[in-house]
């Protein structure tokens, strides 16, 4: 069928709906920040990311140096204990070793001042601590005497103090004098080469 336009008009075309043109940069727009948001915060997940990763690391870093330490110290701590314990034992081995070289001396410095007064002996010898306690027979107030002289002069003996002397005549036919006491052994004394305490310095009266 042929159709004819009798009024010499064009046929007007079909118009579709139109967008408006800011419509669409709206939405352009709108895209862009969206994806330009998600760059940004999929990098800042990234970095973050790195950064929790880094910090378990430290952590399992620092736990394990933690643990050595811990180990460290407890060797140390056994150390100490040995170390005190044998310590303990050397001070009570120097301890018996003094004691029995001291005990010999002692004995050795008595047993010269008896052999250098005539006419005595010693019948009893006691130690406590620092402190003797001496009894013994002289055949005069004179021999007791110079025992006590000659335990001053050894320098071994100080405090040297007589509580009695009497006459006993234990010997037949000998008169003879029973005698007891005390005496300290002597400190002994810094070398000469070493330093004084300081005196202490005198307070002013001034307030």
């Amino acid at each position: 069928m042929i159709r004819i336009n009798l009024l010499g008009q064009e046929r007007p075309k079909a118009v579709g709906p139109s967008i408006p043109l800011e419509s669409s940069l709206r939405g352009i727009l709108f895209l862009a920040a969206f994806a330009l948001a998600a760059i940004v915060l999929f990098v800042i997940y990234q970095q973050k990311s790195r950064e929790l990763t880094s910090i378990e690391q430290q952590i399992t870093i620092q736990k394990a140096e933690r643990t050595r330490l811990q180990e460290v110290k407890a060797e140390v701590l056994k150390f100490e204990q040995d170390k005190t314990v044998l310590q303990q034992r050397i001070d009570v081995i120097e301890g018996l070793q003094a004691s029995r070289s001291g005990g010999q001396q002692l004995l050795q410095m008595v047993a010269n001042t008896v052999s250098r007064t005539d006419e005595l002996w010693l019948t009893s010898l006691e130690r406590k601590g620092n402190s003797l306690t001496i009894a013994g027979e002289a055949a005069s107030i004179n021999s007791i005497a110079n025992f006590i002289t000659q335990l001053k002069r050894s320098g071994y003996f100080d405090k040297i103090e007589i509580k009695d002397a009497t006459e006993n005549d234990i010997v037949k036919g000998a008169q003879t004098f029973g005698f007891n006491m005390t005496a300290d052994v002597a400190q002994p004394k810094p070398p000469a080469g070493s330093p004084s305490p300081a005196p202490a310095p005198a307070r002013s009266g001034k307030s």
